[in-house]
């Protein structure tokens, strides 16, 4: 078989799992979730196996025991979370009057004097305000989009749990499986791109998960005991969204210094919650990330958003889990394909020493 016989066989089949995607794209989430968090304990089930237990032993162990933290710490956060969005949401009124007081003088000093009186200021506070809401109504509505053959909350957290068990009992025998169906021609190469994924995901996915966690938390705390508004919220928003690089610290930064301005009368004030988020970026940048994410993770800041942004705008919330995935694959294989060509007549040319532009190994999957 020829290179660019396997390379159209290699798209078609890439196609055919987005078409796949497509088509049963609303019910997916359950089973990704439950497929992530299979992933993320498969090296804890390892441990206990090495230890002793059974496979069947150590996966109903991990699985109960993560689920009950899961449930433990929503039923912490969740009555916190609700009072600080109900509290936000009532709010809001009085927080957009005293945010356009406080724009006034900046608009005025920029565009001169509003010869409405400020109502020209106002109204432009309102219509861009107005677009905000239109902007976050479509991403949301995006979102349930994505959630819509779930009847509601209760098939998740029932089918989630089971899809974990199953997969993370079953996860050698199914790696060995798939294993026997690569084309033994090329076995080693995929083998060996294989590997380079799952260390890039497992550093990254692994990885970025403890830090999201670790540094919500430390910016919910940081933020609630300084006294701003809905530190709770914003910290562990800010903590979350710092798996999308730089977007999520930026975020946060921008709505605890807006509502920090709003709220506080006096410079210390400001300045601590400035300060925690600044300790926050120095934990995450020189201890957090160095020691649970690593440098082999290969994966750039900006192709991590480009494929965020791509896979939720095509696919919703499923095409976002898929997204992380999608494109450690495409940059090992990319990668891949750039090694080979640099040591190919195509870029090397005919001169002595070069040889044959084809390999024995072909292309990786």
């Amino acid at each position: 078989m020829t290179t660019t016989r396997q390379t159209m066989i290699w798209i078609a089949a890439f196609a055919a799992f987005l078409g796949l995607v497509l088509v049963f794209e609303s019910i997916l989430l359950p089973f990704l979730v439950g497929l992530a968090v299979a992933y993320f304990l498969d090296p804890v089930c390892d441990r206990l196996e090495e230890w002793g237990c059974s496979r069947t032993v150590a996966t109903t162990i991990v699985t109960v025991c993560f689920f009950i933290l899961v449930a433990i710490a929503l039923a912490v956060l969740a009555p916190v979370l609700y009072r600080q969005f109900a509290e936000f949401v009532a709010g809001l009124p009085d927080l957009i009057a005293r945010i356009g007081d406080m724009a006034r003088p900046l608009i005025e000093t920029v565009v001169g004097a509003d010869p409405d009186g400020g109502l020209g200021i106002e109204k432009f506070l309102r219509e861009s305000i107005g677009d905000a809401a239109k902007v976050l109504g479509a991403v949301l509505g995006r979102l349930a989009s994505g959630l819509g053959a779930l009847v509601n909350l209760v098939s998740l957290a029932v089918v989630t749990p089971v899809v974990a068990f199953y997969l993370l009992r079953d996860w050698d025998r199914l790696v060995a499986t798939v294993d026997g169906w690569l084309p033994r021609d090329h076995v080693e190469t995929i083998r060996a791109q294989a590997t380079l994924v799952d260390e890039t995901l497992a550093g990254f996915v692994r990885g970025q998960f403890m830090v999201c966690i670790l540094l919500g938390v430390f910016y919910a705390i940081g933020l609630s005991i300084f006294g701003l508004p809905f530190g709770a919220v914003v910290g562990l928003a800010t903590g979350l969204l710092s798996f999308i690089p730089y977007v999520g610290m930026l975020s946060g930064f921008a709505v605890g210094l807006g509502l920090a301005l709003v709220h506080f009368d006096n410079m210390t004030d400001i300045g601590l919650i400035v300060a925690v988020f600044f300790v926050g970026q120095v934990i995450e940048g020189n201890f957090l990330t160095p020691k649970l994410v690593g440098e082999r993770v290969n994966l750039h800041g900006v192709w991590i958003i480009f494929a965020l942004m791509a896979g939720g705008a095509v696919f919703g919330f499923v095409g976002i889990l898929l997204a992380v995935p999608v494109a450690a694959i495409l940059g090992v294989l990319v990668r891949f394909t750039l090694d080979r060509y640099l040591g190919s007549r195509l870029y090397l040319g005919e001169g002595p020493g070069v040889e044959g532009d084809t390999v024995d190994d072909g292309p990786a999957a």
